[in-house]
């Protein structure tokens, strides 16, 4: 009888163990957090505009240039205060064209390319049309490049990289244009 007693008290407290570590992971799974994405916006800023991104690269991913355009005016519209406008009087001015877009190969095993690189190179053109001295403009150009296996062609690379290409380029010119990186 003694050992089933002690037997019933060791799994008890391994239950108890178990629900108390259960109910701290989960009120810790409750708990909200939050990063500051952009640096504070001057209160007189309002509104902004995404002009159509164009692909002036010597290779044009037709899908890119659509979707860089979109997803930055959601970038902006879910991360900040500001209201989008198409008026030539918006606050934020915001056009650019993807100036590259080539692939290399960067990994060689014995005399064969074993892995190939995209580069996509984009050049932001921003203008906050408040400061007309043009001390808060910015030019810049930005680079990311994505790796991908020389089993894959370049179109089955853009289909699985698509997202992070995207996702990429669009945190790039946001940083750029909202965050004291």
């Amino acid at each position: 009888m003694q050992k089933n007693t002690n037997a019933f008290y060791g799994d008890t407290i391994k239950l108890l163990i178990a629900f108390f570590l259960i109910v701290t992971i989960s009120s810790c799974a409750t708990c909200k957090y939050g990063f500051k994405d952009t640096a504070p916006i001057p209160e007189e800023v309002k509104t902004f505009r995404v002009n159509y991104l164009e692909n002036k690269a010597t290779y044009v991913n037709p899908q890119l240039s659509p979707q860089l355009t979109e997803k930055l005016k959601q970038k902006i519209i879910n991360t900040t205060r500001l209201r989008q406008t198409n008026s030539d009087d918006a606050h934020y001015d915001i056009s650019g064209y993807v100036s590259q877009y080539y692939t290399s190969t960067v990994g060689i095993t014995g005399n064969q390319p074993a892995t190939n690189r995209l580069t996509v190179g984009f050049h932001l053109i921003f203008k906050n049309t408040l400061q007309p001295d043009g001390k808060k403009d910015i030019e810049a150009d930005l680079t990311r490049t994505f790796d991908f296996p020389s089993s894959q062609t370049l179109p089955q690379a853009e289909s699985a990289l698509n997202t992070q290409i995207i996702s990429n380029i669009v945190d790039e010119i946001f940083n750029k244009i909202f965050a004291n990186w």
